[in-house]
């Protein structure tokens, strides 16, 4: 199987993106795997700590082969905003094949200095580092009742970018362009900073650009970001809500339904049209 590197290169050379899709239940592992194989793509699969704490790093990394194996597809495993070195080595050592340093709220020099240190452990055990500098200015996925004010000073600067992305030698850059985790009740967010993205493609040239917080983006924003140089875009919220809406209504059309491989095939087919749209958003249809 080609490392997850050979399918960046190919969607920055294509000019497609590469969704990762989080999950912390194996019915949306299903849901994501099966639409994936179905259209072609390859995908990434996400688990931030408390995912992985919920769902097991090594029955995560036993997963993926299982489906790899089956399916014959590129599948992936990122391990999404680990917060310390520590926790990122654990997920290496138990096989996973990327790793998110979120040092995003740290000085900037105490970001590179951290990453530095994650690098130069994975890159020895042939995993992917991706980094990141400017906030998202939300920790987790959620519905936002107002419209979500973005703060300039979250807002990557181009100069540390490229700072960064010299010194620490990471395979990917996560940035901050008005995307963040959650979504507004609208279910549209506001729009990106697309003028940021363009400014920090120029100044750091082939790095693999990421944005995070995919989840209610304009669509045609997302279109114009994989133009400018977005790899790779992360979907949690519109899985989430999407599966626990799906659930609900189906336990409570069915209250005296007991057995869960009854209900959950429902909540699954919710996951298979996310997985649906946004490969078809983000051109990685095919691509396999």
């Amino acid at each position: 199987m080609k490392k997850a590197r050979y399918y960046l290169e190919k969607a920055q050379k294509e000019g497609f993106a590469i969704g990762q899709f989080n999950f912390s239940d194996f019915t949306q592992v299903k849901g994501i795997v099966g639409k994936a194989v179905e259209l072609k793509s390859p995908i990434i699969l996400g688990t931030s700590e408390g995912e992985s704490n919920f769902f097991g790093l090594e029955e995560a990394v036993a997963l993926r082969d299982v489906l790899r194996k089956k399916f014959n597809l590129p599948i992936f495993l990122n391990l999404d905003h680990g917060k310390s070195f520590e926790y990122l080595k654990q997920a290496i050592d138990a096989g996973y094949d990327m790793v998110h340093f979120d040092g995003s709220k740290l000085p900037l020099e105490e970001n590179i200095e951290i990453t530095k240190q994650v690098v130069k452990y994975a890159h020895k055990k042939g995993v992917t580092v991706e980094g990141e500098v400017g906030r998202l200015g939300t920790d987790s996925s959620t519905i936002y009742l107002e419209k979500f004010e973005i703060k300039e000073e979250y807002l990557t600067k181009p100069d540390e970018a490229l700072r960064f992305v010299k010194e620490t030698k990471v395979d990917l850059l996560a940035v901050s362009i008005g995307n963040f985790h959650g979504i507004e009740a609208s279910g549209i967010d506001p729009n990106l900073r697309l003028d940021v993205l363009r400014a920090v493609k120029a100044k750091t040239g082939n790095i693999f650009l990421v944005l995070h917080g995919g989840s209610g983006t304009p669509e045609d924003d997302i279109k114009e970001a994989i133009k400018i140089g977005i790899e790779k875009i992360n979907i949690n919220t519109e899985l989430r809500l999407a599966f626990s809406g799906n659930l609900r209504r189906a336990l409570n059309n069915n209250p005296e339904e007991i057995t869960p491989y009854k209900f959950l095939p429902d909540a699954q087919k919710s996951v298979e049209g996310v997985v649906n749209r946004k490969i078809g958003l983000f051109g990685s249809a095919g691509r396999v």
